[in-house]
């Protein structure tokens, strides 16, 4: 991470920022919404804290306050949806991750992709959703909110956007004579 930005707060250089600005157009923090006092409850202004730290904190902190929750309908829900709810599954997480991020005034980016990770009952093959956020010097780095850590060498991505919604998960259907059945999985194993 470049000197200047180890530290939280920090300000993109002019030159970035033109190249950020569409990945950071969240609202600036106001009163009354819902989002605003979860992000002040996270840092304090003046309060020295390493940017990793405070990005590592707003991940593990929607990790351990909300519940995560396989969610079969389409789209994402918003920031303050997953907050009143207090679940979402983890496409809700990173869209929250973002929004927060932004929030902090940092770019960020939705990421769909699969993690590998044993098969269980839970978890039984899937695509995947976790955020990135621009540190000068470093480039995008990985957050998953569902786990509550920095992305590693698990995550495989396959598609970046702005916006959650320009990620759509594949979508199809399947037609066939009465009592056939389609079954779907995924799986993730490492090669040799």
């Amino acid at each position: 991470v470049a000197d200047y930005a180890i530290g939280y707060p920090f300000a993109y250089r002019p030159e970035d920022r033109v190249l950020l600005s569409p990945y950071m157009n969240g609202a600036g923090l106001t009163s009354g919404d819902p989002l605003a006092g979860w992000v002040a409850n996270l840092w304090k202004p003046g309060e020295p804290i390493q940017t990793y730290a405070l990005l590592q904190r707003l991940s593990a902190r929607i990790q351990k306050t909300l519940a995560y929750q396989i969610r079969e309908e389409p789209g994402v829900q918003t920031a303050a949806d997953t907050l009143s709810r207090g679940t979402g599954s983890c496409r809700d997480f990173a869209n929250l991750f973002m929004e927060a991020s932004r929030r902090l005034g940092l770019a960020s980016r939705f990421v769909s992709g699969y993690l590998h990770a044993e098969p269980s009952a839970a978890n039984y093959g899937s695509t995947h959703a976790w955020a990135e956020v621009f540190l000068p010097g470093a480039g995008w780095k990985g957050f998953d909110p569902t786990i509550g850590k920095i992305v590693g060498t698990d995550h495989i991505a396959v598609s970046v956007a702005r916006l959650p919604e320009s990620v759509p998960p594949i979508a199809g259907s399947f037609v066939g004579p009465p009592g056939a059945r389609l079954d779907v999985g995924v799986w993730v194993t490492e090669l040799d």
